[in-house]
């Protein structure tokens, strides 16, 4: 069938008085067609056209889906592109035609009246292209399903691939859901931007004052954490982020309009399938390019992604540790302490750029925390970690007694005891720690009876004595060098005993109390 243009071109050269071979070789159609429309009236041309017009009816097995769809949906014009998706998931396969086949059938049902819809248009402004990896705009949304399910969305989309992340939630968004979400949203993107841009909502955006935006606590952290760029506009602004905005109304109109979810987590695997099939696989309008495959390209000029403090609590980015025999961790170039029950056991860390999180590998519960150190070789302790908070003072006074069955230990451990009394639990901790295998017991009776000799009873001591007496035993001649020693020995040992911390004279505090006092009054 030609269209009427050609139709009228016939007819005018009829008029010209032209034959129907002259006319054929003029229009350049087959002199049959010719013959055929030489004498057909504009009237049963026009009744003609209108029988052919909808020839096309490959999609009539499919006319009760399609008009259930829009009665669901009240009869409102919806995307052409989402009824088709629509269809096309609820099928499994090919459909039988193209999205422009559908939009004729659809014309075809309006036109012979089994199908009415109500028309509604939105438009969008177009804004400047940007480099890649440069920016990437977020914003929210909301849709009510037909089954009351009320979804709150999170859209992105980075600016020069049109490459679109979205989530779905069932209840209103806090700054920390945000913060998780575009964490989701850099792994989903394989790295991070430049720059975000975001409007004034109260989760991010405390208040602005001329210019001067104040963020929410937690987003101003994370901001600083990521090392983001900030672009901050007003609501609805279309030329400052109309690609985002559009991305939300896409999500609205192609995957929520035509479905109707009673469960969060229905919608959030429709959803998923859908960015891959839809948003993300089909040729952009804007770059007349696939998202899926522009995806590559920028990704090559996003930042690397990076551990975040907001997911400590998550398995994921975390590695493992081999605590060694003095209850510490090596990270980069320093060492950091554990506590003393993990010793020679696995543990997890978490590693953000400021800070180290250790984690017990079997309960996933956090057991320490440092700042990292910007010292290479630098070894960081808690005293906290060195002190074994599973058992009892009594019980650890029990088993630092079993150690050694030597009167003169028991001695000392009275002895030691009593003086460092508020230090209890230290000292049996660093005689476990000193003291704990292969031990010369000749050299440590030595020591035992020096310490004890000279009322020097602390096990940093003992462990010191007990150092010399075994290096210079099992040295050639180190019995006549620890007799020219001994006075030494013994000077130090007097001079550790002596040291007190000075006191100042309680008359000294209430002289300045005084002082104080006849000031104010």
């Amino acid at each position: 069938m030609v269209n009427k243009r050609m139709y009228q071109k016939i007819q005018a050269c009829k008029g010209q008085g032209l034959f129907k071979a002259e006319i054929a070789r003029k229009v350049k159609r087959d002199v049959g067609t010719v013959a055929k429309y030489y004498d057909m009236s504009e009237a049963g041309y026009l009744k003609y056209q209108d029988s052919h017009k909808y020839r096309d009816k490959v999609f009539d097995p499919l006319k009760e889906s399609i008009i259930e769809v829009y009665r669901e949906n009240g009869f409102k014009k919806l995307s052409m592109s989402a009824v088709f998706d629509y269809l096309e998931e609820q099928k499994g396969e090919k459909l039988p035609g193209n999205e422009q086949t559908l939009r004729n059938y659809i014309r075809y049902l309006n036109d012979i009246g089994e199908l009415a819809f109500k028309s509604e248009h939105r438009s969008y402004q177009k804004v400047p292209e940007l480099p890649f990896g440069r920016q990437l705009q977020i914003d929210f949304g909301e849709y009510t399903m037909r089954s009351g399910l009320k979804l709150y969305i999170f859209a992105s989309v980075l600016s020069a691939s049109r490459y679109k992340y979205c989530a779905y939630q069932d209840k209103p968004f806090t700054t920390v859901d945000l913060i998780f979400h575009l964490l989701n949203c850099f792994d989903y993107l394989g790295g991070i931007p430049l720059e975000l841009v975001i409007d004034q909502d109260s989760v991010m955006v405390v208040s602005e004052n001329h210019g001067d935006i104040i963020y929410t606590k937690d987003f101003s952290y994370f901001i600083q954490e990521m090392d983001l760029q900030m672009y901050v506009c007003r609501k609805a602004d279309p030329e400052t982020k109309g690609k985002v905005e559009n991305t939300v109304g896409f999500v609205k109109s192609n995957h929520l309009s035509v479905r109707d979810f009673g469960m969060l987590e229905e919608s959030k695997e429709s959803l998923a399938r859908w960015l891959r099939r839809r948003g993300n696989g089909k040729i952009s309008q804007a770059t007349r390019r696939i998202p899926a495959e522009v995806i590559e390209e920028e990704r090559c000029h996003l930042r690397p992604l990076k551990n975040s403090i907001f997911r400590k609590d998550m398995l994921v980015g975390r590695d493992q540790r081999t605590v060694d025999k003095d209850c510490r961790i090596s990270v980069g170039a320093s060492h950091y302490s554990v506590p003393a029950e993990y010793r020679e056991r696995e543990v997890d860390i978490y590693l953000t750029d400021e800070e180290v999180f250790v984690f017990d590998r079997r309960t996933a519960v956090e057991i320490a925390q440092h700042r990292l150190s910007l010292i290479p070789g630098s070894k960081i302790t808690k005293r906290t970690h060195a002190r074994n908070t599973g058992k009892g003072t009594k019980e650890m006074r029990e088993e630092v007694h079993r150690m050694f069955s030597l009167d003169t230990w028991k001695r000392f451990l009275q002895a030691n005891f009593t003086t460092y009394r508020r230090y209890v639990r230290d000292q049996c901790l660093e005689a476990q720690r000193r003291f704990a295998d292969r031990i010369d017991i000749e050299s440590l009776e030595q020591a035992l009876q020096f310490c004890l000799e000279h009322e020097t009873y602390s096990m940093g001591n003992l462990a010191d004595t007990y150092r010399y007496y075994k290096d210079f035993g099992e040295t050639e001649g180190g019995e006549d060098i620890l007799k020219h020693l001994g006075p030494q020995l013994k000077e130090v040992a007097q001079y550790k005993k002596d040291i007190r911390v000075s006191k100042r004279d309680i008359g000294v505090y209430k002289s300045l109390v005084s002082v104080v006092l006849g000031v104010f009054r």
